[in-house]
């Protein structure tokens, strides 16, 4: 196989896996909205490695589209940041396995907390799932790479499931164009709006 027909491989596997995603779409999926819609605090993504990486990612996408989020590392939570979070607060954690043990250590504090918690996984059950309000479950054969272990496949469809997420909250509470810029001023987007705004 030549190094095209290895790239267009790894390209057709997030591609299939992304176009199976919809099939996934649950209950849980609306209750997570609902609790998503009715946070009267923030939105605190969680995770480590690459999803953490990813909840950065989503913490910025949901931040710029009108919900409120930030970033924080369920290791750094361990170690005093989960007094950032707080009773009015959704966290989202992200952990393909449902098993990562920095997540669950996290969730005592959480109970403790109060806070409502949702998860997006690859397992509909786990130790984090049973402890969560909605579980967002993603199903797929096999990673990117040849050895079916990098984060590849599993990290792109959390990161679609959380920009479905916020784009989706972004229109039901009428998000309009000002308010995107309002948030995001800079760059040739913001340039773009303001003058889009300039003509309207």
């Amino acid at each position: 196989m030549d190094k095209k027909d290895l790239i267009k491989r790894a390209i057709n596997s997030e591609m299939l896996a992304v176009s199976e995603l919809h099939k996934s779409v649950d209950d849980d999926y609306v209750r997570a909205l609902d609790i998503l819609k009715a946070c009267d605090g923030k939105v605190i993504f969680s995770g480590v490695g690459k999803s953490g990486h990813i909840g950065k990612k989503l913490a910025a996408t949901f931040a710029s589209t009108g919900t409120p989020a930030f970033f924080l590392h369920s290791d750094e939570g361990l170690h005093g940041d989960l007094g950032m979070v707080n009773h009015d607060d959704v966290v989202v954690l992200i952990t393909n396995s449902g098993e990562t043990s920095e997540v669950k250590n996290m969730l005592p504090s959480l109970e403790r907390i109060g806070c409502k918690k949702i998860l997006i996984s690859s397992k509909k059950t786990s130790t984090v799932g049973n402890a969560c309000d909605a579980v967002l479950a993603y199903s797929y054969s096999s990673e990117a790479d040849h050895l079916n272990l990098a984060p590849t496949v599993s990290s792109l469809l959390s990161l679609v499931i959380g920009d479905a997420l916020a784009v989706t909250l972004s229109e039901m509470r009428g998000f309009k164009k000002e308010n995107f810029l309002l948030y995001h001023p800079g760059g040739s987007l913001g340039s773009q709006l303001e003058d889009e705004l300039k003509e309207a």
